[in-house]
C-alpha cells in the first residue's frame, strides 16, 4: 500500500471517528429534547384539567346560573 493510500485511509478513519462522536451527541440532544417535550405536554395537560375543573374562567360560567346583584 502506498503512503498516499495510507494517508487517505487515516483521514477517512479520523472523519468517521468525528462523525460517530457528533452523531452520539446529536442523539443525546434529541433524547433530552424529547424528554422535555413529554414533560411540557404533561404540564400543559394538567393545567388544562385544572383550568377546566376550577370553573373560574369567563368562558366556563353560564350567565343563567349566576345570581343577580340585587339578591
Amino acid at each position: 500500500m502506498t503512503q498516499e493510500n495510507q494517508d487517505r485511509i487515516t483521514n477517512l478513519e479520523i472523519k468517521i471517528s468525528f462523525s460517530e462522536d457528533l452523531i452520539e451527541k446529536l442523539n443525546q440532544t434529541v433524547y433530552k429534547q424529547q424528554q422535555q417535550i413529554e414533560f411540557l405536554y404533561r404540564e400543559l395537560k394538567a393545567l388544562k384539567e385544572q383550568a377546566g375543573s376550577s370553573g373560574s374562567g369567563a368562558a366556563s360560567t353560564n350567565p343563567h346560573d349566576e345570581i343577580p346583584p340585587h339578591y
